[in-house]
């Protein structure tokens, strides 16, 4: 247990260190009509991806080189930043709140270090992550303060789960 939150926590400030600000401009841009329903019975696609069947998802990459897609999670669409360099799937408080997690049942017991220093985080479990066809039951994540974390960053406890992900031709190959 000790190890895996060792192993969180240098992703996150690998992840801190590389993309702090690119994501928060990104996560914090107007969001689009498609992109601002939040119900389970939205009928926005789960995704805004180049290509998406029952297997697969093809994310092409931003003018960065950076890998966004609508996910819905809990039944609710959330736009994240895929990055490798993230041990789990990382959401703030707003962001928890939105997905359906109580902010008074969250714990803040494991520490993170970012590029702003370290902070406290809340160990949580998504009931459902969905991007296309790929369906994720029970996936880990952390909860930060909402001055941490603008979004929601999807790290290898999302990734970890599929058959495959490769990047190639600039875009990012999610496999079920």
């Amino acid at each position: 247990m000790f190890g895996r939150l060792l192993t969180f926590a240098g992703g996150i400030a690998v992840a801190a260190l590389v993309i702090p600000d690119l994501a928060s401009s990104y996560l914090s841009r107007p969001e689009t009509a498609a992109t601002s329903k939040t119900g389970a019975n939205s009928s926005v696609p789960a995704t805004t991806a180049k290509y998406a069947s029952a297997k697969g998802v093809v994310l092409e990459a931003d003018r960065s080189g950076h890998f966004f897609g609508t996910f819905r999670i809990n039944g609710r669409i959330e736009r994240g930043l895929v990055d490798t360099g993230a041990s789990t799937i990382a959401i703030n408080v707003s962001t928890a709140r939105r997905l359906g997690l109580s902010a008074g049942a969250l714990t803040f017991n494991a520490r993170v270090r970012t590029a702003n220093g370290d902070v406290d985080a809340a160990p949580a479990k998504l009931t459902r992550v969905e991007i296309g066809g790929i369906s994720l039951h029970d996936v880990d994540a952390l909860v930060l303060p909402d001055k941490a974390l603008s979004g929601m960053l999807v790290g290898m406890s999302f990734l970890s789960r599929l058959s495959s992900y490769r990047v190639e031709d600039g875009a990012l190959h999610l496999v079920r």
